[in-house]
């Protein structure tokens, strides 16, 4: 993959997989590290970027949820939504520090839209986190090269 399409591919492969559609951006990003020709840190930027806007996504319609969450398409069930909001009320806005975790990251961030977590704190938080996860995929795949 050349440049430009590189980097816009994980761009698009991290938003996409911070959202609640499954994707995966790990392995596009250690492809690219392995792959060489392209600038590490920029790569570790793009991606951290593109998640953290996806993320971004599940806290606006986190904060739109109450309109949706009776629609048959809406992902979680009301009871999947309590449990989520119950473990967020009880650990607070630091758990936003666990949003690069597989499984519970994406609903995490979707539970701090639909509980009003300010938009100034949920960004610091969930940037820290993906920043600190992207630099650990790219420290193992340049293990590789």
């Amino acid at each position: 993959m050349t440049g430009l399409a590189a980097y816009g591919g994980l761009f698009v492969a991290a938003l996409a997989a911070a959202t609640l559609l499954p994707a995966q951006s790990e392995a596009v990003l250690a492809g690219l590290i392995l792959n060489g020709g392209h600038s590490l840190a920029l790569l570790i930027a793009v991606a951290t970027i593109g998640n953290v806007l996806g993320s971004l996504v599940n806290w606006v319609l986190g904060r739109q949820v109450e309109r949706f969450k009776d629609r048959r398409w809406f992902p979680a069930s009301p009871a999947t939504l309590a449990r989520a909001e119950s473990w967020y009320r009880r650990y607070g806005r630091w758990s936003l520090l666990l949003s690069w975790v597989p499984i519970i990251g994406d609903p995490l961030t979707l539970i701090a839209g639909t509980l009003k977590e300010p938009l100034w704190s949920f960004l610091s938080l969930v940037s820290i986190a993906k920043l600190t996860r992207y630099v650990a995929v790219a420290a193992a795949a340049q293990s590789f090269v």
